[in-house]
């Protein structure tokens, strides 16, 4: 009762409040009797890299953007330079890269650093008691159980199964304290698994299940999509219920209806959504997914529908012969979504075989806030932008999800597309009125795909399409003095691309590691140019430096058209055998 009237009648934040109720049950946890042990041998399910792992052995850690090089040291010494990073640390996700190396020295590491935390934060203290952190802990340290314990002695293996008990409890109690999303059913899972394996905790699986039975049918549309629209996090989804269903299962129970239909809704959207390469579009904060994730996940589910015709989570998918092009037709996501949404409406990526070719530039989110809000801009897609404005405004920081965070305002009211396709390809038809506010003017964007993947025709106009959009229009020209309203068009490339201005600069030749040569050409309605970008990407320190087509123009008339071309050369052969091999899974 007294904290009660601590918490609410004071004047403290929410995050401060949230942080407040978990330290409180975090020690309560603390005194909650330990498991007897384990019902059956766990069964490991997380992907981890060998590389990361040797890595981690080596003593260099890097987490959320950032390397430590600290040789002999423990993971628990290291002074973290981000909350981020200490998120990363407190959650083992790095358990898996250690357990996927399984050499002994990997697994003493592992252990050390397991017992570290039991004996520096297991009694409710630091700052690893969040229920997301604990969902994530729990699932990695019951995963690779047989890992942490093989060779221990009986002091250490019942401080272990006394510290899962405690987490359990903990994370029974508040798990409801977690932001949706992936946050929340990393906790729900995490609970389901704990009370499935755990001897004296299965009063927790029930109400785990019917809490994550709820937030299938609340979070998965009927589409098999989620509010962020982050590819990657409908993965991190689709492949915990996968885990809380094969756990539900090989303990004999039958899973809820809602669980299994939810992961019959998401297996053809992450179908859509894959790339000829394997990997997923990137957009809205989301990677390309850890390699072999995705068909690994899929396969686990045991569904096989393919991708619907129509758009999966606010995307549409072309795809013929090696070629697949991934176009962003919604909005930015709405509520809770929003605080990584991008402004990315109508944006394209485009891979061939193996090798990505136009990309987004990607979650800046790793390496700090400054590249996280340049990320979300329009400018770091491969879209259209009135003098370097969003299609999406961002508003003021603000409370959103356990913090605060710049939203998206002002998004596209008005976002239509159509498909069509016949016996020379496929193609679509998109446009938004997300500048028709300012400038008067929609964006409306049609891309072609020849029937044999070989060639991408693109058209990207700008045009009023009421009186008073007239008005707006000819207001916005008068005030840049009746010289236009300047736009570019930008053609991000994936930094294994290089690119070369030929013909005079009036195209570009780009010249993928497979030995594909792709050419871009535009109608000479605007001026060509090859700039600078960047790639974000996760496990690395910094961003990676690549370049950009652009298309720059102004806008003079009620209706601009700007007309591009991106196809393979006549002399590049219809397969390609690609034998060059990616850079490592962890590189700095």
């Amino acid at each position: 009762m007294r904290l009660s009237i601590l918490v609410y009648q004071s004047d403290w934040t929410p995050g401060a409040v949230t942080r407040l109720l978990n330290r409180w049950h975090a020690r309560r946890a603390a005194f909650a009797r330990a498991a007897a042990g384990f019902v059956s041998q766990p069964e490991p399910r997380t992907i981890g890299r060998v590389s990361r792992g040797r890595q981690l052995c080596a003593g260099n850690f890097m987490f959320a953007g950032h390397m430590i090089e600290a040789p002999g040291k423990s993971i628990w010494d290291l002074d973290p330079p981000d909350q981020a990073f200490l998120e990363e640390l407190h959650g083992f996700t790095w358990l898996d890269d250690l357990a996927a190396t399984g050499d002994a020295k990997a697994r003493m590491n592992a252990q050390a650093w397991t017992e570290e935390w039991i004996a520096r934060y297991g009694h409710g203290r630091g700052p690893g008691w969040m229920p997301d952190s604990a969902g994530r802990r729990l699932i990695r340290w019951i995963n690779h159980a047989i890992f942490l314990l093989n060779a221990q002695d009986r002091q250490d293996a019942e401080a272990y199964y006394r510290s899962l008990g405690q987490q359990t409890i903990f994370l029974s109690r508040r798990w409801s304290a977690t932001p949706s999303g992936v946050p929340r059913f990393e906790a729900l899972t995490g609970l389901i698994y704990a009370g499935l394996a755990l001897i004296g905790m299965e009063q927790h699986v029930a109400p785990a299940t019917a809490a994550l039975s709820k937030e299938c049918e609340h979070q998965i549309d009927a589409l098999g999509g989620i509010s962020s629209r982050n590819p990657e996090a409908l993965l991190e989804v689709f492949t915990l219920l996968n885990w809380a269903t094969s756990a539900l299962s090989e303990a004999g129970q039958i899973p809820p209806k809602s669980i299994l239909s939810a992961i019959e809704r998401i297996a053809p959207t992450l179908r859509a959504l894959r790339h000829s390469d394997g990997s997923l579009a990137r957009f809205h904060g989301g990677g390309k997914g850890l390699e072999g994730r995705l068909d690994h996940a899929l396969a686990a589910s045991g569904v096989r529908t393919p991708p619907g015709q129509g758009l999966a989570m606010g995307f549409s998918r072309l795809s013929a012969g090696r070629t697949s092009v991934i176009v962003d037709v919604a909005a930015p996501a709405h509520g809770a979504g929003e605080v990584n949404a991008h402004a990315s409406t109508l944006a394209i990526e485009v891979t061939s075989g193996r090798r990505p070719l136009l990309v987004s530039c990607g979650s800046g989110a790793p390496f700090g806030a400054k590249w996280s809000r340049v990320g979300r801009a329009t400018g770091s897609h491969s879209v259209l932008d009135i003098k370097g404005l969003s299609s999406s405004r961002f508003g003021e920081r603000t409370w959103r999800n356990g913090g605060t965070r710049n939203v998206l305002t002002d998004v596209p009211k008005d976002v239509r597309m159509r498909q069509h396709g016949d016996e020379g390809g496929t193609g679509l038809i998109a446009g938004h009125d997300g500048y028709s506010a300012a400038f008067g003017l929609t964006h409306v964007r049609s891309i072609d795909l020849s029937v044999d993947g070989r060639s991408i025709a693109g058209d990207d106009t700008l045009a009023t399409i009421t009186p008073e959009d007239n008005k707006r229009f000819d207001k916005a020209l008068d005030e840049a003095k009746l010289q236009g309203i300047p736009f570019q068009i930008h053609f991000h490339l994936h930094p294994d691309v290089d690119p070369n201005l030929d013909l005079g600069g009036a195209a570009i030749s780009l010249v993928q590691k497979s030995g594909e040569i792709w050419v871009f050409r535009h109608d000479g309605a605007s001026t060509l140019s090859l700039e600078p970008s960047v790639y974000l990407e996760k496990g690395r320190l910094k961003p990676r430096a690549t370049k950009q087509i652009v298309l720059t123009a102004k806008a003079l008339e009620y209706a601009t058209r700007i007309r591009w071309t991106l196809a393979k050369a006549q002399d590049t052969p219809a397969h390609v055998r690609d034998l060059e091999r990616d850079d490592s899974a962890y590189v700095i």
